[in-house]
């Protein structure tokens, strides 16, 4: 029997009803759903969260529901979308949200939090580029109200409520209050002055509560910030409104949560340079992390507030200058040892030493990086300095800290790279009994009784000063309130640390690459082996983790590198050496069943190469027999196929090349090798490797003479089912696939993240981008709008970066010269004007279009050092085209591209630095401080200036406004 009695007592049957309200449009089929740490709200299992209810209020769609909590709780809790069966659509990006009672409530009451749903740019004032960088302040805020604590009371008797207001305010000068105000006497009666004043409460939240008649509600409301001396900034945008709902069970205690204070977007400028590209009169050959105290100087009198860098670890796998190639890491984790200075090494190197570092100095500062002559350079130095302290390093406290946090990879790293050395190669693939890696075969290996103690000793002497360096660089640029954003490229070499340590990891009989785009109109092949990403969530994606928390070490922002590889990845068979011949992966196949219904049976015509005689002949004339005969059968009249031995883009390489040895090619080895690459293409369909009743189309398939050679009918589905499997089947696929990955990716540090978004853009990638909060890539020549030749800077939108250029094509003078009727079009369509345009990009040219990025509305606006510099005639002597830091069309182009004047010379240089900050400054863009300078907030005031660009003998007028937001009309011209 029951024991009522259990039940009987007035404290256990009292407790507290909790009310959740939020807007928001669902679509058909989906709810809102609140899950939390506490049972109550399901313990974060979201199958046992609390479903909410959907009811109208005017024209909001308002989700609530409640749930009975004792008197006093607390928890985290956040908002989901669900299906029917309680599975996560879309989850609330950001931190999680706190629900703390406070003690004056008491048992029976109902209390109602009001919140907003909150998306991906929510989150940005809490990344440490923001929080401990831009907004990090030389001043303390104090604590005044902690969360969870309400100072008025209630009146029992009185038909009042209690309303808390609580919002979020990162960006705030010293001796600023927050309040809100409004028509109702206890918010001022609209008067600053006497409005609710907030209370801090940490982490940037701002509270206060206050009693309110029931009767008076609704009432409209803004926030606003008032300073010492009088002076105040209201909200952006409508009104907040109080609205309480028409339930029986009328809230008592009503706990808002305004979100953001609304105010107008904060926008920044920086430079972007590739660390080897930096020259300085410190170093040797090559830009090094200690430079980037100078470039951090020059950016703060530039107007910057941000430096830019290409990747910077290691990428030493072939020993040679083809290393030069940033993308293709040896670890994701250790960091490149061309960037050491070596004369920071030790405060005792020894006379010969120093006199060696001088000559090599004087041997090493030519126009471009000599890549393998600097490495051999600063090794060798490095090694004579370490075998002289190795012992005092090795046994300091400094190091045992470093070592110990991160033995994890360095003692790989190392190994590996002992490893390469002694069987001069890193394809451990050819290491005998070391081609497996295991923990007991490495221990042996880095053991201090081992003969090679000493070599592996080095890479982690190497790997600890490189970390020393860069540290020093980013606290200083942090301390300056420069952002210092770092790159995160989308692969690893296939002969890596990584590769070797987590093979699973990596699906190594396959190749990354791009579809044919603005880059490469024949795709593009890295080289890198895709991601086992199913292998990968087993452990949460622990490798990505430790990778983006590494990076965390020193920067405060990053570039993912290919962002759209997180949704698809290009992927090509490993024996392939262009990037034409591709599939999407993950993808939805065409089958061959869906085929088969369209009437499309011969599936060995559509998915081998389609060579007749007369393609022979055509492409290579009379030299067609030799072709025939050396790399093709004929298997029945005037039709042949490719012989074993040359039936890939890789053997076809191979045999080539023996050809071209013996003398026997009639054509140019390159020549030779297009047609035939050519020949192996000509397909209309590439069959599944894992499944061979599974299909996909090749792209550009309608180019193909195989192709071209069908029925109608056939040609009318194909082209059909190509649309469908390229613009159509994949989006939702691919829209789970990143939402899988990328939240884990940005929760893995507190770094500011900006995806590279460039190339074919499946239509799903900029919603997922906008949910999560990450910042795009905007360049105006590659504009994301169909139609459009030129981007429009003043139409992007806030969640970008915009840049004239970047470094996978040519830079804004090279670009401007290349091409004589384009720069009309440009001239035309963008400046406005009929006359001819000059050849070369004078400053005025440069300084236009710097301008119409700077007054873009995109967050950042980040310029190439090279198109900055074009913007003063003495720096543009130079050749525009060796300006060029890549070649996207050339797998083996040698990145080395130095800048031809030091880091000292343009700090000295006021003229140009102050050409820039003019430019930052008059487009309402926030500037880091300097000494003895006061920032002005140039963004509550807009604007109108005319611009007067003289080009040649003609005088152009342009309007602009300055506060972001250019008129749609610039330019005018007069």
């Amino acid at each position: 029997m029951v024991n009522l009695g259990l039940f009987s007592g007035s404290k256990s049957l009292k407790s507290v009803n909790v009310c959740f309200r939020l807007p928001y449009f669902t679509q058909w089929g989906q709810s809102i759903l609140v899950c939390g740490s506490e049972p109550v709200l399901g313990s974060w299992n979201v199958k046992k969260g609390l479903l909410l209810s959907p009811i109208h209020e005017g024209d909001e769609l308002i989700w609530s529901g409640s749930v009975a909590v004792p008197s006093g709780f607390n928890c985290e809790y956040s908002y989901y979308v669900v299906d029917g069966d309680k599975n996560v659509l879309r989850c609330e990006m950001g931190r999680k949200r706190k629900l703390l009672l406070a003690d004056g409530i008491q048992d029976g009451e109902v209390v109602e939090f009001h919140d907003l749903w909150q998306i991906g740019s929510d989150d940005l004032p809490f990344r440490s580029a923001f929080k401990n960088v831009i907004f990090n302040r030389s001043w303390t805020l104090n604590v005044e109200t902690p969360l969870g604590v309400i100072q008025n009371k209630l009146d029992e008797e009185a038909e009042t409520v209690l309303v808390q207001f609580k919002i979020c305010c990162p960006n705030i000068e010293e001796d600023t209050s927050v309040y809100v105000i409004g028509s109702h006497i206890n918010l001022g009666k609209w008067k600053v002055q006497d409005g609710l004043k907030l209370s801090y409460a940490g982490d940037s939240i701002w509270q206060g509560d206050c009693v309110l008649r029931k009767v008076d509600l609704p009432i409209k409301y803004p926030s606003c910030k008032y300073g010492k001396a009088g002076n105040f900034s209201l909200e952006t945008g409508p009104n907040r409104e109080l609205i309480v709902g028409s339930s029986k069970n009328q809230p008592r205690y009503i706990f808002l949560s305004d979100g953001m204070f609304r105010e107008l977007p904060w926008r920044a400028a920086g430079v972007a340079i590739p660390m080897f590209s930096v020259r300085s009169e410190s170093d040797l050959g090559v830009g090094e992390f200690l430079d980037l105290k100078l470039l951090v100087d020059w950016a703060v009198d530039s107007g910057f507030h941000l430096v830019q860098l290409l990747p910077i670890n290691d990428t030493s796998v072939h020993g040679m200058w083809w290393d030069s190639y940033p993308y293709s890491s040896l670890s994701v984790f250790a960091l490149h040892p061309l960037y050491l200075r070596v004369q920071a090494l030790s405060e005792n190197i020894p006379d010969d030493i120093k006199q060696e570092i001088l000559k090599a100095k004087q041997r090493l500062d030519g126009k471009d990086v000599d890549y393998e002559a600097t490495m051999a350079t600063k090794l060798s130095i490095a090694k004579k300095i370490f075998t002289r302290e190795k012992d005092l390093i090795l046994s300091s406290e400094s190091f045992q800290k470093f070592f110990s946090e991160n033995e994890d990879w360095l003692k790989p790293y190392a190994a590996f790279c002992f490893l390469r050395d002694f069987f001069e190669t890193s394809d451990h693939s050819e290491w005998g009994r070391f081609s497996q890696f295991s923990k007991d075969k490495l221990e042996k290996l880095v053991a201090k009784d081992s003969l090679q103690y000493d070599v592996i000793c080095f890479h982690y002497y190497i790997q600890f000063h490189l970390h020393l360096q860069l540290s020093e660089a980013a606290g200083y640029a942090r301390k300056k309130g420069v952002v210092l954003k770092g790159d995160l490229p989308i692969g690893v070499d296939r002969n890596s640390v990584d590769t070797w340590v987590y093979p699973n990891l990596f699906r190594m009989n396959t190749a990354t690459g791009a579809p044919p785009d603005y880059f490469d109109k024949n795709g593009q092949n890295w080289g890198f082996p895709t991601y086992n990403w199913e292998e990968m969530s087993k452990d949460n994606y622990a490798w990505w983790q430790a990778r983006l928390t590494q990076m965390a070490n020193y920067f405060t922002a990053y570039r993912i590198d290919h962002i759209l590889g997180f949704f698809r990845i290009w992927e090509l068979p490993e024996h392939a050496t262009t990037g034409l011949v591709g599939k999407f992966r993950p993808s939805i196949p065409l089958s061959q069943e869906e085929l088969e219904k369209e009437g499309i049976w011969d599936f060995d015509r559509l998915s081998h190469p389609y060579i007749r005689q007369e393609l022979l002949q055509d492409k290579f004339g009379s030299y067609w027999t030799f072709i025939a005969s050396t790399f093709l059968n004929e298997y029945q009249k005037q039709c042949y196929e490719f012989k074993e031995e040359c039936n890939t883009e890789k053997k076809i390489a191979a045999k080539l090349k023996a050809c071209a040895e013996r003398s026997l090619l009639l054509e140019s080895e390159n020549k030779t090798r297009r047609g035939l690459f050519d020949l192996l293409q000509n397909i209309v369909l590439i069959r599944d490797p894992e499944d061979p009743r599974k299909f996909y189309p090749r792209f550009n398939l309608e180019d193909t003479s195989s192709f071209n050679d069908l029925d109608d009918h056939s040609k009318n589905v194909l082209k059909r089912l190509y649309y469908d499997y390229y613009f159509h089947r994949q989006e939702d696929l691919w829209r789970q696939n990143a939402l899988k990955t990328l939240p884990v990716l940005l929760n893995s540090s507190d770094m500011l993240a900006c995806g590279e978004d460039l190339g074919l853009i499946p239509s799903c990638v900029h919603p997922v981008m906008q949910e999560l909060g990450l910042i795009g890539l905007r360049i105006q020549r590659m504009p994301s709008e169909p139609g459009l030749e030129f981007g429009i800077p003043s139409q992007y939108s806030y969640m970008t970066v915009c840049a004239p250029s970047c470094h996978d094509c040519s830079t804004l003078r090279a670009w401007w010269e290349e091409d004589e009727e384009r720069r009309r079009r440009f001239f035309k369509s963008v400046v406005g004007s009929d006359i001819l345009p000059p050849s070369q990009c004078v400053p005025e040219v440069a300084h236009f279009i710097i301008r119409q990025h700077v007054e873009a509305p995109s967050m950042w606006a980040i310029f190439p050092l090279q198109d900055l510099m074009a913007l003063k005639e003495e720096y543009t002597t130079r050749p525009a085209a060796e300006e060029t830091i890549n070649d996207p069309t050339n797998p083996k182009h040698y990145w080395r591209f130095r800048v031809h004047v030091t880091l000292e010379s343009l700090i000295k240089d006021s003229e140009l630095k102050s050409t820039i900050k003019d430019l930052v400054r008059g487009s309402g863009r926030s500037h880091p401080v300097g000494e003895n300078e006061v920032q002005v907030n140039e963004e509550s005031v807009a604007t109108t200036e005319k611009q007067q660009v003289t080009i040649g003998k003609e005088k152009l007028l342009v309007v602009t406004q300055l506060n972001g937001a250019p008129q749609k009309e610039i330019p005018v011209v007069h």
